[in-house]
């Protein structure tokens, strides 16, 4: 056996594809030749190393996400007008036409009129764009509604200081920005989507802040707005920065909504961050006699891995009477 061929075989052997009758014909050949003994060691470091390092999967519904874009770009394109799709007909058949004089001339006196007729229509519509752009950039004057779809990240959120003011650069085609009070429908919007999809920790740390802000004052936190933004960043979100934010947002609730009492459980059991861990034992004060919060306290006071949790947690069951 020579030694490419033998390198052929290392990598089947190391991938468990190398018939049993070759794998003895590669062994006497690794006997005898230390260059490519040296090969399938360097091959099996390189595997360990890669089985250190777990492979990342892209989010579920990243194809989902991606396609729906596409559909609704492709959906705002304008279709195509008459003259177009007349040029398009005619340079198809222009092969056709080129031994034809009086229909090459017909195509020419054609083409120039379309041609004008073409560029009458993009000039308008270039004056209709800017005067749309003008708008846009004037300030104070927000759309109603933002569709999350035109939006494809949020690039900074900046609060002007002593004032309820929010700035938000969010990026579609081109960066663009908007301006208004913490209760704008428009700014609260896009909050509640830097909370959930910026890239940028620093934005959502700011976007979380704010609306756990608001949440607090009794601003319009509703369950199915910045309540629920919040939650998705207590569950899901990477920072713990971010994730303690919207844990206190969440406390004035606790009592009142047993989906935000639900969600700061999850938080007790599952954060990987023993002070929020704390902090949500704290948050669940005003709930602690109800069943299922004094089910997962005795659970936790007794099998957690932290001592500092399991402390905390027999100490707020024994201000409550005991499970029966």
């Amino acid at each position: 056996m020579n030694c490419e061929l033998a390198h052929e075989r290392i990598v089947l052997a190391a991938y468990g594809e190398l018939p049993d009758e070759q794998i003895h014909e590669l062994d006497r050949h690794l006997s005898s030749c230390a260059e490519c003994r040296e090969e399938r060691e360097q091959l099996q470091a390189m595997r360990t190393l890669a089985a250190v390092c777990p492979v990342l999967e892209p989010p579920a519904n990243l194809v989902a996400r991606s396609r729906l874009r596409l559909e609704e770009a492709l959906d705002a394109l304008p279709p195509k007008r008459w003259y177009e799709r007349l040029s398009e007909k005619l340079g198809n058949n222009f092969a056709g036409l080129q031994a034809a004089p009086v229909g090459a001339a017909l195509l020419l006196v054609i083409g120039m009129g379309a041609g004008m007729l073409g560029g009458y229509e993009y000039s308008q519509g270039r004056v209709a764009h800017a005067a749309v752009a003008a708008q846009a950039a004037a300030p104070m004057q927000n759309p109603l509604v933002i569709a999350p779809s035109n939006v494809s990240s949020i690039s900074s959120i900046v609060q002007q200081p002593n004032s309820g003011v929010v700035e938000v650069r969010f990026n579609q085609v081109v960066p663009q920005q908007i301006q208004g009070s913490l209760d704008d429908p428009a700014i609260r919007q896009l909050l509640m989507m830097a909370s959930a999809d910026a890239a940028s920790e620093g934005v959502r740390d700011d976007s979380v802040g704010l609306l756990a802000a608001e949440c607090r004052a009794g601003h319009s936190c509703q369950a199915a707005g910045i309540r629920d933004a919040l939650m998705v960043a207590l569950r899901y979100d990477r920072n713990e920065g971010v994730r303690e934010k919207a844990l206190k947002g969440l406390e004035p609730y606790v009592a009142q909504d047993m989906r935000v009492r639900d969600a700061v459980l999850e938080a007790l059991l599952n954060d990987n961050d023993p002070r929020i861990r704390t902090e949500a034992i704290n948050v669940l004060g005003p709930v602690e006699a109800d069943t299922t919060v004094r089910q997962v306290l005795y659970s936790v006071a007794n099998s957690d891995q932290s001592p500092q949790i399991r402390n905390v947690s027999r100490q707020v069951l024994s201000r409550v009477p005991q499970i029966q």
